[in-house]
């Protein structure tokens, strides 16, 4: 999952970019709301954590211009601002979910992942793959109830696929889910990727749609 933070407190979100990487996730962080709406316009990612009171653009305001432009990007609000109003006015605003500091990367995380079941239209914590079970809290996979052993990377590849079940995912945006801007990107990393995961989970689980991507189709 690759996620855009928009914090201005250094501290803050130098410590939201190293706890949610050691996660597992893929994390660009940027301190203002106007650069947040030029990444959100030349970017994909998944998810936004988003301070209020930014520098440049109030995040409120950044808010209102991407619903208005019919940006869908899930938006969790992290701030301080803990006033009722102010929580009701970020929820009717577009927000997906408005949680107040200080809080815990633990709970940043699940609310992550609830709000990522929510829009892929999941209401089981779990994805179901014919005989192949994937965890997204404790990111594991089993396969016939035996634990397969992924690197973050083929994680990241095969949930994403999951999630997605039926539809053709490019290789872009699966690209986009391994590196965020300050990684070092390797040039066939996604097809050692899918390789490995055919090796572990079966030749016949993702499909090449050639010159697009990659899918599993719906059982």
């Amino acid at each position: 999952m690759r996620v855009l933070v928009v914090e201005d407190d250094k501290m803050l979100g130098e410590g939201i970019r190293d706890g949610l990487q050691h996660m597992g996730y893929t994390i660009d962080w940027l301190q203002d709301g106007l650069s947040a709406e030029q990444a959100l316009a030349t970017s994909e990612f998944d998810i936004m954590l988003l301070d209020l009171g930014l520098p440049g653009q109030d995040g409120m305001e950044l808010l209102r211009k991407l619903r208005r432009h019919k940006n869908d990007i899930p938006v969790l609000i992290i701030t301080a601002r803990d006033q009722l109003q102010d929580r009701i006015a970020g929820l009717d605003q577009g927000a997906d979910d408005y949680l107040v500091k200080p809080f815990d990367l633990l709970e940043v995380a699940a609310r992550l992942r609830a709000i990522t079941r929510r829009k892929q239209g999941y209401s089981q914590p779990a994805i179901e793959l014919s005989e192949i079970r994937i965890d997204p809290a404790a990111r594991e996979v089993t396969q016939r109830g035996q634990s397969i052993l992924l690197s973050s990377q083929e994680y990241a590849v095969l949930e994403t696929l999951a999630y997605s079940q039926g539809r053709v995912v490019s290789r872009s945006k699966l690209h986009e889910h391994l590196y965020g801007w300050g990684d070092g990107a390797e040039s066939n990393v996604l097809e050692v990727c899918i390789h490995h995961l055919r090796k572990k989970l079966g030749t016949n689980l993702i499909q090449t749609v050639r010159g697009i991507g990659y899918i599993i189709k719906q059982e």
